[in-house]
Protein backbone atom coordinates (compact mmCIF):
# COMPACT_ATOMS: atom_id res chain seq x y z
CA UNK A 1 0.00 0.00 0.00
CA UNK A 2 1.76 2.97 -0.96
CA UNK A 3 1.25 6.86 -0.13
CA UNK A 4 -0.69 9.11 -2.20
CA UNK A 5 2.05 10.78 -4.45
CA UNK A 6 2.34 13.91 -6.85
CA UNK A 7 0.94 17.22 -5.58
CA UNK A 8 -0.92 16.60 -2.87
CA UNK A 9 -1.44 19.50 -0.55
CA UNK A 10 -3.03 21.20 -3.34
CA UNK A 11 -5.59 18.42 -4.20
CA UNK A 12 -6.30 17.74 -0.42
CA UNK A 13 -7.32 21.52 -0.51
CA UNK A 14 -9.47 21.65 -3.37
CA UNK A 15 -11.08 18.41 -2.15
CA UNK A 16 -12.01 19.84 1.29
CA UNK A 17 -13.41 22.94 -0.49
CA UNK A 18 -15.39 21.00 -2.80
CA UNK A 19 -16.43 18.74 0.33
CA UNK A 20 -17.90 21.93 1.88
CA UNK A 21 -19.42 23.00 -1.50
CA UNK A 22 -20.89 19.50 -2.06
CA UNK A 23 -22.52 19.52 1.68
CA UNK A 24 -24.22 22.40 1.02
CA UNK A 25 -25.33 21.02 -3.00
CA UNK A 26 -26.73 18.00 -1.11
CA UNK A 27 -28.65 19.91 1.31
CA UNK A 28 -30.74 21.55 -0.86
CA UNK A 29 -31.37 18.96 -3.06
CA UNK A 30 -32.46 16.46 -0.07
CA UNK A 31 -34.40 19.49 1.68
CA UNK A 32 -36.46 20.61 -1.28
CA UNK A 33 -37.24 16.68 -2.06
CA UNK A 34 -39.03 16.14 1.43
CA UNK A 35 -40.34 19.29 1.70
CA UNK A 36 -42.06 18.69 -1.32
CA UNK A 37 -43.61 15.32 -0.51
CA UNK A 38 -44.18 16.77 3.10
CA UNK A 39 -46.34 19.62 1.52
CA UNK A 40 -48.33 17.93 -1.39
CA UNK A 41 -47.83 14.25 -0.06
CA UNK A 42 -47.33 13.19 -3.42
CA UNK A 43 -45.18 10.86 -5.03
CA UNK A 44 -45.45 11.91 -8.65
CA UNK A 45 -44.11 15.43 -7.44
CA UNK A 46 -41.20 14.13 -5.91
CA UNK A 47 -40.81 11.84 -9.27
CA UNK A 48 -41.07 15.13 -11.40
CA UNK A 49 -38.27 16.62 -9.29
CA UNK A 50 -35.65 13.99 -10.12
CA UNK A 51 -36.84 13.72 -14.25
CA UNK A 52 -36.12 17.73 -14.46
CA UNK A 53 -33.19 17.33 -12.17
CA UNK A 54 -31.73 14.35 -13.97
CA UNK A 55 -32.84 16.43 -17.45
CA UNK A 56 -30.72 19.45 -16.56
CA UNK A 57 -27.88 17.48 -15.99
CA UNK A 58 -27.38 15.64 -18.96
CA UNK A 59 -28.38 18.88 -21.31
CA UNK A 60 -25.71 20.64 -19.43
CA UNK A 61 -22.96 17.53 -19.01
CA UNK A 62 -21.08 18.28 -22.70
CA UNK A 63 -21.09 22.20 -22.43
CA UNK A 64 -19.63 22.11 -18.69
CA UNK A 65 -16.67 19.24 -19.54
CA UNK A 66 -15.70 21.70 -22.48
CA UNK A 67 -15.71 24.77 -19.93
CA UNK A 68 -13.37 22.85 -18.30
CA UNK A 69 -11.31 21.98 -20.63
CA UNK A 70 -11.06 25.21 -22.23
CA UNK A 71 -10.88 27.70 -19.04
CA UNK A 72 -8.52 27.50 -15.40
CA UNK A 73 -10.07 24.82 -13.58
CA UNK A 74 -10.25 26.75 -10.04
CA UNK A 75 -12.15 29.97 -12.55
CA UNK A 76 -14.62 27.32 -13.17
CA UNK A 77 -14.95 26.22 -9.65
CA UNK A 78 -15.12 29.49 -8.44
CA UNK A 79 -18.03 30.38 -11.00
CA UNK A 80 -19.83 27.56 -9.76
CA UNK A 81 -20.00 28.69 -6.55
CA UNK A 82 -20.81 31.71 -7.61
CA UNK A 83 -23.80 30.71 -9.69
CA UNK A 84 -25.01 28.55 -6.92
CA UNK A 85 -24.96 31.77 -4.13
CA UNK A 86 -27.08 33.63 -6.06
CA UNK A 87 -29.50 31.46 -7.14
CA UNK A 88 -29.95 30.39 -3.48
CA UNK A 89 -30.43 33.97 -2.41
CA UNK A 90 -32.96 34.59 -4.74
CA UNK A 91 -34.53 31.61 -3.77
CA UNK A 92 -34.72 32.77 0.07
CA UNK A 93 -36.37 35.79 -1.16
CA UNK A 94 -39.10 34.44 -2.81
CA UNK A 95 -39.54 31.59 -0.27
CA UNK A 96 -40.11 34.31 1.87
CA UNK A 97 -42.60 36.05 0.24
CA UNK A 98 -44.99 33.25 -0.86
CA UNK A 99 -47.74 32.32 1.66
CA UNK A 100 -46.62 28.74 2.54
CA UNK A 101 -50.43 27.51 1.49
CA UNK A 102 -48.96 28.20 -2.19
CA UNK A 103 -46.23 25.63 -1.46
CA UNK A 104 -48.62 22.48 -0.90
CA UNK A 105 -50.47 22.54 -4.48
CA UNK A 106 -47.94 19.84 -6.12
CA UNK A 107 -48.79 21.78 -9.62
CA UNK A 108 -48.81 25.37 -8.22
CA UNK A 109 -46.59 27.57 -10.16
CA UNK A 110 -44.73 29.01 -6.99
CA UNK A 111 -43.79 26.06 -5.88
CA UNK A 112 -42.40 24.79 -8.90
CA UNK A 113 -40.37 28.02 -9.71
CA UNK A 114 -38.79 27.72 -5.94
CA UNK A 115 -38.04 23.89 -7.20
CA UNK A 116 -36.53 24.95 -10.90
CA UNK A 117 -34.15 27.35 -9.18
CA UNK A 118 -32.92 25.22 -6.34
CA UNK A 119 -32.19 22.61 -8.74
CA UNK A 120 -30.42 24.89 -11.27
CA UNK A 121 -28.58 26.01 -8.27
CA UNK A 122 -27.75 22.27 -7.38
CA UNK A 123 -26.82 21.64 -11.04
CA UNK A 124 -23.92 23.87 -11.18
CA UNK A 125 -21.72 22.72 -8.79
CA UNK A 126 -21.44 19.76 -11.41
CA UNK A 127 -19.01 21.75 -13.04
CA UNK A 128 -16.59 21.00 -10.30
CA UNK A 129 -17.56 17.08 -10.23
CA UNK A 130 -16.23 17.51 -13.80
CA UNK A 131 -12.90 19.39 -12.73
CA UNK A 132 -12.53 17.23 -9.43
CA UNK A 133 -11.32 13.99 -11.17
CA UNK A 134 -9.05 16.23 -14.16
CA UNK A 135 -7.43 17.83 -11.59
CA UNK A 136 -6.37 14.26 -9.61
CA UNK A 137 -4.88 13.67 -12.67
CA UNK A 138 -2.95 16.46 -12.98
CA UNK A 139 -1.77 16.43 -9.66
CA UNK A 140 -1.68 12.78 -8.88
CA UNK A 141 1.04 10.16 -10.05
CA UNK A 142 -0.85 7.58 -12.23
CA UNK A 143 -0.05 4.49 -9.82
CA UNK A 144 -1.93 6.16 -6.78
CA UNK A 145 -4.68 7.69 -8.68
CA UNK A 146 -7.02 5.20 -7.90
CA UNK A 147 -6.09 6.26 -4.27
CA UNK A 148 -7.44 9.52 -4.67
CA UNK A 149 -10.58 8.81 -6.48
CA UNK A 150 -11.03 6.59 -3.28
CA UNK A 151 -10.87 9.82 -1.28
CA UNK A 152 -12.93 12.14 -3.48
CA UNK A 153 -15.21 9.30 -2.73
CA UNK A 154 -14.95 9.73 0.82
CA UNK A 155 -15.71 13.32 0.69
CA UNK A 156 -18.35 12.09 -1.28
CA UNK A 157 -19.82 10.03 1.98
CA UNK A 158 -19.15 12.60 4.00
CA UNK A 159 -21.45 15.14 2.21
CA UNK A 160 -24.26 12.31 2.38
CA UNK A 161 -23.80 11.92 6.26
CA UNK A 162 -23.53 15.95 6.70
CA UNK A 163 -26.68 16.72 4.49
CA UNK A 164 -29.05 13.61 5.70
CA UNK A 165 -28.85 14.24 9.07
CA UNK A 166 -29.08 17.96 8.98
CA UNK A 167 -31.89 18.20 5.92
CA UNK A 168 -34.52 16.73 7.62
CA UNK A 169 -33.57 18.57 10.78
CA UNK A 170 -34.09 22.00 9.14
CA UNK A 171 -36.79 20.67 7.36
CA UNK A 172 -38.69 20.25 10.06
CA UNK A 173 -37.50 22.97 12.28
CA UNK A 174 -38.45 25.32 9.57
CA UNK A 175 -39.37 24.80 5.99
CA UNK A 176 -36.75 25.54 3.82
CA UNK A 177 -35.77 28.81 5.24
CA UNK A 178 -32.59 27.93 7.24
CA UNK A 179 -32.01 25.24 4.65
CA UNK A 180 -31.11 28.34 2.50
CA UNK A 181 -29.95 30.18 5.08
CA UNK A 182 -27.06 27.32 5.35
CA UNK A 183 -26.71 27.02 2.38
CA UNK A 184 -25.71 30.87 1.48
CA UNK A 185 -23.29 30.75 4.44
CA UNK A 186 -21.73 28.21 3.77
CA UNK A 187 -21.06 28.71 -0.28
CA UNK A 188 -19.73 32.04 0.75
CA UNK A 189 -16.63 30.99 2.79
CA UNK A 190 -16.16 27.92 0.27
CA UNK A 191 -15.63 31.20 -1.88
CA UNK A 192 -13.21 32.77 0.06
CA UNK A 193 -11.83 29.61 1.07
CA UNK A 194 -10.99 28.47 -2.88
CA UNK A 195 -9.86 32.34 -3.45
CA UNK A 196 -6.73 31.41 -1.03
CA UNK A 197 -5.75 27.84 -2.56
CA UNK A 198 -2.55 28.54 -4.93
CA UNK A 199 -2.96 25.42 -7.38
CA UNK A 200 1.12 25.89 -9.21
CA UNK A 201 1.23 28.32 -12.25
CA UNK A 202 -0.14 26.76 -15.62
CA UNK A 203 -0.83 22.96 -13.57
CA UNK A 204 -4.38 22.34 -14.56
CA UNK A 205 -4.73 25.22 -17.34
CA UNK A 206 -6.17 24.24 -20.95
CA UNK A 207 -2.39 24.07 -22.03
CA UNK A 208 -1.20 21.94 -19.36
CA UNK A 209 -0.94 19.21 -21.23
CA UNK A 210 1.87 20.63 -23.84
CA UNK A 211 4.22 20.95 -20.56
CA UNK A 212 4.35 16.89 -21.01
CA UNK A 213 6.81 15.60 -23.52
CA UNK A 214 5.05 14.41 -26.90
CA UNK A 215 6.43 13.75 -30.35
CA UNK A 216 6.67 16.53 -32.41
CA UNK A 217 4.02 17.46 -34.54
CA UNK A 218 2.49 20.71 -37.11
CA UNK A 219 1.95 23.81 -35.31
CA UNK A 220 -1.52 24.01 -35.58
CA UNK A 221 -1.90 19.91 -34.72
CA UNK A 222 -2.70 18.36 -31.16
CA UNK A 223 0.10 15.97 -30.35
CA UNK A 224 -1.93 14.00 -27.99
CA UNK A 225 -5.03 13.50 -30.36
CA UNK A 226 -3.61 14.61 -33.71
CA UNK A 227 -6.32 16.70 -34.21
CA UNK A 228 -6.21 20.18 -35.35
CA UNK A 229 -5.07 22.19 -32.72
CA UNK A 230 -8.10 23.70 -30.80
CA UNK A 231 -8.94 27.60 -31.27
CA UNK A 232 -8.26 30.28 -28.29
CA UNK A 233 -11.14 29.06 -25.53
CA UNK A 234 -14.25 30.16 -25.90
CA UNK A 235 -17.68 29.57 -23.49
CA UNK A 236 -19.20 28.46 -26.86
CA UNK A 237 -16.54 26.11 -27.58
CA UNK A 238 -18.65 22.46 -27.19
CA UNK A 239 -16.27 20.17 -29.87
CA UNK A 240 -19.02 17.07 -29.24
CA UNK A 241 -17.47 15.61 -32.55
CA UNK A 242 -13.88 15.82 -31.22
CA UNK A 243 -14.94 14.31 -27.74
CA UNK A 244 -16.56 11.10 -30.11
CA UNK A 245 -13.66 10.74 -31.87
CA UNK A 246 -11.64 10.39 -29.08
CA UNK A 247 -14.59 7.89 -27.42
CA UNK A 248 -14.78 5.64 -30.51
CA UNK A 249 -10.80 5.59 -30.75
CA UNK A 250 -10.43 3.49 -27.34
CA UNK A 251 -11.39 0.37 -28.00
CA UNK A 252 -14.93 -0.67 -26.07
CA UNK A 253 -14.86 2.69 -24.04
CA UNK A 254 -18.59 3.25 -26.16
CA UNK A 255 -20.16 0.14 -24.53
CA UNK A 256 -18.58 1.73 -21.06
CA UNK A 257 -20.07 4.65 -21.11
CA UNK A 258 -23.75 2.77 -22.34
CA UNK A 259 -23.58 0.21 -20.05
CA UNK A 260 -23.33 3.18 -17.53
CA UNK A 261 -26.13 4.94 -18.98
CA UNK A 262 -28.16 1.79 -18.72
CA UNK A 263 -27.14 2.02 -14.72
CA UNK A 264 -28.81 5.36 -14.42
CA UNK A 265 -32.04 4.26 -16.61
CA UNK A 266 -32.64 1.75 -13.72
CA UNK A 267 -31.17 3.87 -10.97
CA UNK A 268 -33.92 6.31 -12.30
CA UNK A 269 -35.83 4.36 -10.37
CA UNK A 270 -33.94 5.12 -7.03
CA UNK A 271 -34.02 8.51 -7.47
CA UNK A 272 -37.93 8.85 -8.08
CA UNK A 273 -39.45 6.04 -5.85
CA UNK A 274 -36.49 5.91 -2.60
CA UNK A 275 -37.81 8.74 -0.54
CA UNK A 276 -41.34 8.20 -0.70
CA UNK A 277 -40.24 4.22 0.08
CA UNK A 278 -38.64 5.66 3.11
CA UNK A 279 -40.74 8.45 4.08
CA UNK A 280 -43.42 5.60 3.82
CA UNK A 281 -42.24 3.71 6.97
CA UNK A 282 -40.61 6.66 9.13
CA UNK A 283 -40.38 10.47 10.00
CA UNK A 284 -39.18 12.71 8.00
CA UNK A 285 -36.21 13.58 10.86
CA UNK A 286 -35.60 9.30 10.95
CA UNK A 287 -35.52 9.19 7.48
CA UNK A 288 -32.83 11.97 7.78
CA UNK A 289 -30.75 10.49 10.46
CA UNK A 290 -31.04 6.71 8.74
CA UNK A 291 -28.95 8.46 5.58
CA UNK A 292 -26.46 10.00 7.94
CA UNK A 293 -25.94 6.46 9.42
CA UNK A 294 -26.18 5.18 5.56
CA UNK A 295 -23.59 7.60 4.30
CA UNK A 296 -20.65 6.15 6.77
CA UNK A 297 -20.84 2.91 4.00
CA UNK A 298 -19.70 5.48 1.31
CA UNK A 299 -17.26 7.07 3.58
CA UNK A 300 -15.84 3.97 4.59
CA UNK A 301 -15.79 2.12 1.01
CA UNK A 302 -13.66 5.35 -0.41
CA UNK A 303 -10.99 4.91 2.98
CA UNK A 304 -10.63 1.28 1.55
CA UNK A 305 -9.96 2.35 -1.78
CA UNK A 306 -7.72 5.10 -0.26
CA UNK A 307 -5.85 1.96 1.23
CA UNK A 308 -5.67 -0.52 -1.05
CA UNK A 309 -6.73 0.56 -4.77
CA UNK A 310 -8.81 -1.14 -7.29
CA UNK A 311 -6.93 -3.39 -8.21
CA UNK A 312 -5.05 -4.47 -11.88
CA UNK A 313 -8.49 -4.56 -13.57
CA UNK A 314 -11.03 -1.74 -12.80
CA UNK A 315 -12.75 -2.43 -15.40
CA UNK A 316 -13.83 -5.97 -13.95
CA UNK A 317 -13.97 -4.51 -10.74
CA UNK A 318 -16.84 -2.44 -12.17
CA UNK A 319 -19.00 -4.84 -13.48
CA UNK A 320 -18.60 -7.18 -10.12
CA UNK A 321 -19.48 -3.99 -8.39
CA UNK A 322 -22.86 -3.94 -10.32
CA UNK A 323 -24.13 -7.26 -9.63
CA UNK A 324 -23.52 -6.47 -5.88
CA UNK A 325 -25.80 -3.50 -6.09
CA UNK A 326 -28.07 -5.24 -8.32
CA UNK A 327 -28.40 -7.88 -5.83
CA UNK A 328 -28.90 -5.92 -3.04
CA UNK A 329 -31.63 -4.44 -4.84
CA UNK A 330 -33.56 -7.24 -4.93
CA UNK A 331 -33.03 -8.18 -1.86
CA UNK A 332 -33.88 -5.25 0.42
CA UNK A 333 -37.49 -4.68 -0.58
CA UNK A 334 -38.26 -8.73 0.50
CA UNK A 335 -39.94 -7.21 3.92
CA UNK A 336 -41.76 -4.23 5.00
CA UNK A 337 -38.49 -3.74 7.05
CA UNK A 338 -36.66 -0.79 8.06
CA UNK A 339 -33.64 -2.96 9.24
CA UNK A 340 -33.93 -4.55 5.70
CA UNK A 341 -33.94 -1.34 4.18
CA UNK A 342 -31.11 -0.13 6.25
CA UNK A 343 -28.77 -2.92 5.88
CA UNK A 344 -29.76 -3.19 2.33
CA UNK A 345 -28.84 0.23 1.46
CA UNK A 346 -25.78 0.10 3.84
CA UNK A 347 -23.71 -2.61 1.29
CA UNK A 348 -25.15 -0.65 -1.79
CA UNK A 349 -23.20 2.46 -0.05
CA UNK A 350 -20.19 0.55 0.89
CA UNK A 351 -19.38 -0.34 -2.87
CA UNK A 352 -20.94 2.38 -4.97
CA UNK A 353 -17.88 4.67 -4.05
CA UNK A 354 -15.87 1.48 -6.37
CA UNK A 355 -17.91 1.54 -8.82
CA UNK A 356 -17.40 5.42 -9.34
CA UNK A 357 -13.25 5.06 -8.43
CA UNK A 358 -13.50 2.70 -11.31
CA UNK A 359 -14.70 4.53 -13.71
CA UNK A 360 -12.76 7.35 -13.30
CA UNK A 361 -9.50 5.53 -12.69
CA UNK A 362 -10.35 4.06 -16.72
CA UNK A 363 -11.05 7.43 -18.31
CA UNK A 364 -8.28 8.94 -16.22
CA UNK A 365 -5.56 6.60 -18.02
CA UNK A 366 -7.10 6.05 -21.41
CA UNK A 367 -8.56 9.53 -22.32
CA UNK A 368 -5.57 12.44 -23.51
CA UNK A 369 -5.89 14.79 -20.84
CA UNK A 370 -6.47 18.05 -22.38
CA UNK A 371 -9.60 16.14 -23.72
CA UNK A 372 -10.75 14.74 -20.33
CA UNK A 373 -12.85 17.60 -19.04
CA UNK A 374 -14.80 17.10 -22.14
CA UNK A 375 -15.01 13.27 -21.91
CA UNK A 376 -16.18 13.30 -18.33
CA UNK A 377 -18.88 15.86 -18.99
CA UNK A 378 -19.91 13.81 -22.14
CA UNK A 379 -20.00 10.72 -19.60
CA UNK A 380 -22.45 12.76 -17.38
CA UNK A 381 -24.45 13.59 -20.09
CA UNK A 382 -24.76 10.21 -21.85
CA UNK A 383 -25.38 8.45 -18.37
CA UNK A 384 -27.94 10.73 -17.31
CA UNK A 385 -29.67 11.06 -20.20
CA UNK A 386 -30.98 7.78 -19.26
CA UNK A 387 -32.58 8.88 -16.09
CA UNK A 388 -34.95 11.08 -16.88
CA UNK A 389 -37.36 8.67 -19.00
CA UNK A 390 -36.78 6.49 -16.20
CA UNK A 391 -37.97 9.25 -13.27
CA UNK A 392 -40.52 10.74 -15.97
CA UNK A 393 -42.26 7.22 -16.11
CA UNK A 394 -42.04 5.41 -13.05
CA UNK A 395 -43.46 7.40 -10.59
CA UNK A 396 -46.81 7.40 -12.36
CA UNK A 397 -46.68 4.24 -13.15
CA UNK A 398 -45.95 3.27 -9.11
CA UNK A 399 -48.67 5.43 -8.36
CA UNK A 400 -50.86 4.42 -10.45
CA UNK A 401 -50.26 0.61 -11.16
CA UNK A 402 -47.85 -0.83 -8.86
CA UNK A 403 -49.52 0.54 -5.82
CA UNK A 404 -53.11 -0.06 -6.38
CA UNK A 405 -52.03 -3.70 -7.52
CA UNK A 406 -50.56 -4.04 -4.07
CA UNK A 407 -53.14 -2.40 -2.54
CA UNK A 408 -56.67 -4.06 -3.74
CA UNK A 409 -55.59 -5.56 -6.99
CA UNK A 410 -54.35 -9.08 -8.04
CA UNK A 411 -50.80 -8.48 -7.02
CA UNK A 412 -52.54 -8.06 -3.37
CA UNK A 413 -54.24 -11.11 -3.95
CA UNK A 414 -51.88 -13.85 -5.39
CA UNK A 415 -48.57 -12.54 -3.14
CA UNK A 416 -49.86 -10.16 -0.36
CA UNK A 417 -50.32 -13.20 2.56
CA UNK A 418 -46.64 -13.55 2.34
CA UNK A 419 -45.13 -10.10 0.78
CA UNK A 420 -47.24 -7.77 1.96
CA UNK A 421 -50.33 -5.28 0.63
CA UNK A 422 -50.27 -1.49 0.62
CA UNK A 423 -48.74 1.49 -1.38
CA UNK A 424 -45.13 0.52 0.45
CA UNK A 425 -45.66 -2.97 -0.93
CA UNK A 426 -46.19 -1.33 -4.51
CA UNK A 427 -42.95 -0.03 -4.50
CA UNK A 428 -40.76 -2.71 -2.82
CA UNK A 429 -42.37 -4.43 -6.20
CA UNK A 430 -40.36 -1.96 -8.51
CA UNK A 431 -37.18 -2.14 -6.79
CA UNK A 432 -37.31 -5.73 -6.94
CA UNK A 433 -37.91 -6.07 -10.75
CA UNK A 434 -35.18 -3.14 -11.45
CA UNK A 435 -32.77 -5.63 -10.16
CA UNK A 436 -33.66 -8.57 -11.94
CA UNK A 437 -33.40 -6.06 -14.93
CA UNK A 438 -29.82 -5.07 -13.68
CA UNK A 439 -28.44 -8.65 -12.75
CA UNK A 440 -29.41 -9.70 -16.08
CA UNK A 441 -27.42 -6.60 -18.45
CA UNK A 442 -24.47 -6.94 -15.68
CA UNK A 443 -24.32 -10.81 -16.86
CA UNK A 444 -23.91 -10.19 -20.42
CA UNK A 445 -22.08 -7.47 -20.12
CA UNK A 446 -19.68 -9.68 -18.74
CA UNK A 447 -19.35 -12.29 -21.53
CA UNK A 448 -19.20 -9.26 -24.07
CA UNK A 449 -16.34 -8.10 -26.46
CA UNK A 450 -16.30 -4.63 -25.54
CA UNK A 451 -15.46 -6.00 -21.92
CA UNK A 452 -12.50 -7.89 -23.01
CA UNK A 453 -11.08 -5.20 -25.49
CA UNK A 454 -11.41 -2.04 -22.95
CA UNK A 455 -9.39 -4.30 -20.24
CA UNK A 456 -6.69 -5.18 -22.33
CA UNK A 457 -6.25 -1.32 -23.62
CA UNK A 458 -6.65 -0.21 -19.81
CA UNK A 459 -3.75 -2.88 -19.33
CA UNK A 460 -1.80 -1.24 -22.49
CA UNK A 461 -2.46 2.23 -21.85
CA UNK A 462 0.69 4.73 -21.65
CA UNK A 463 -0.89 6.33 -18.36
CA UNK A 464 -1.06 10.61 -18.31
CA UNK A 465 1.81 12.06 -16.79
CA UNK A 466 1.77 14.62 -13.82
CA UNK A 467 2.61 17.50 -15.05
CA UNK A 468 6.31 19.04 -14.12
Amino acid sequence: MGAIRGHVRVFYQLLVNTLLVSVTNFTVWFAITFYTYLETQSVFATGVISGVFLVLTALTGIWFGSLVDNHPKKLMMQISAGVSLILYVVSLVIYQLTPREEFRNPAGVPLWILIVLLMVGVIAGNIRTIALPTMVTALIEEDTRDRANGLVGTASGVSFLVTSVISGLLVALGGMFWVLVAAIVVLALSIVHLGLVRVPTGLTEPAAAAAAPAPAQPANVTAATGEPAPDQPSVSKIDLRGTIRIISQVPGLTALIIFSAFNNLLGGVFMALLDAYGLSMMSVQGWGLLWGVLSTGFIVGGLLISRTGLGKNPVWLLLMVNIVCWTVTLLFPLRDSVIWLAVGLYAYMLVVPYAEAAEQTILQKVVPYERQGRVFGFAQSVEQAASPLTAFLIAPVAQFVFIPFMTDGAGARLIGSWFGTGAARGLALVFMLTGVAGLIITAIALRSRPYRRLSNRYAAAQPEPVVP
